[in-house]
């Protein structure tokens, strides 16, 4: 009777490892690129502590993308262990200030899929936000690009808005990085 049970417990189990572990290389390419872009958005949309307080998934974003992040993060972490430890702690490190991945400082309050344009190995997607703390509302669009690796997709780079400060993700990053040597 036991024995019968844990059989029956674990053909059950196996049956459902299998649903959960469908791939991304099962779904169409629009559901698993808008995945994607759910994903970097809920993750890290509302709070740039995200980023400081968790490993940088390699299955969200691209290796050479995923570095530029990580050369900013230790750049910055460097720099508020450099601020605490000298003679002025109560200076302000560099921090990453304002929405990283939007084009406006203040970030968003809604976001929308606009289109996908999908060619082979790459994707471009406009996404369209808008912040309503503020009268007018303020609109704007963002292109992600996307790369497919080993049957999976990755943004690769942001392109931000004109209303922004800056031309990409990558570029800001970078710039970042040079900013705290």
């Amino acid at each position: 009777m036991v024995k019968q049970l844990f059989l029956y417990i674990s053909v059950l189990l196996f049956f459902i490892g299998c649903k959960d572990r469908k791939t991304q290389s099962t779904l169409s390419p629009n559901t698993a690129i808008a995945i994607k872009v759910n994903e970097l958005y809920t993750k890290y949309g509302k709070s740039n502590e995200a980023v400081y307080n968790q490993p940088i998934p390699d299955d969200l974003f691209s290796p050479d993308l995923k570095k530029t992040l990580q050369n900013a993060i230790n750049a910055s972490k460097a720099d508020i262990e450099k601020v605490k430890k000298s003679d002025h702690p109560d200076e302000k490190p560099l921090i990453f200030e304002g929405a990283i991945f939007s084009s406006l400082y203040e970030g968003y309050t809604a976001y929308k899929i606009q289109s996908m344009d999908i060619h082979n190995a790459s994707a471009q997607v406009l996404v369209h936000f808008e912040y309503n703390m503020t009268y007018p509302t303020v609109s704007w669009t963002d292109t992600i690009h996307l790369v497919e690796r080993d049957g999976s997709w990755k943004i690769d780079n942001i392109t931000f808005d004109s209303i922004g400060n800056s031309k990409d993700l990558k570029t800001r990053m970078k710039e970042f990085v040079q900013s705290t040597r």
